[in-house]
């Protein structure tokens, strides 16, 4: 059953809320459903790849779930090479009224 991962990291399926790994929000995703008890076993994608498990919503402890986007590659490299930083207008602006030189 193709499912939304909703920006708390949860899907719904008959009429309950079940918690997948946040990093999965704002995708669509296939719940692996037991077809003769109607329980949900997992999460897979298109391809049928596992994307791990499905557990029902925790209301209470999911107030305090953390939630992480994952981070790009190039803002997790710590060796990547440093941009130069350009001034915005208003310090553009400042520079020029107080006749500072830009940094």
């Amino acid at each position: 059953m193709r499912r939304f991962v909703r920006r708390d990291g949860t899907v719904s399926f008959g009429s309950h809320r079940f918690e997948v790994a946040y990093e999965l929000s704002g995708r669509t995703l296939q719940l692996v459903v037991d077809p003769h008890t109607g329980r949900v076993l997992g999460a897979e994608d298109d391809d049928g790849k596992s994307l791990g498990s499905a557990t029902p919503l925790n209301a209470a402890a999911n107030l305090h779930r953390v939630r992480r986007k994952p981070t790009p590659p190039a803002a997790a490299d710590p060796l990547a090479a440093p941009t130069k930083r350009t001034p915005n207008l208003v310090e553009i602006a400042h520079a020029a009224h107080y006749d500072t030189p830009e940094q």
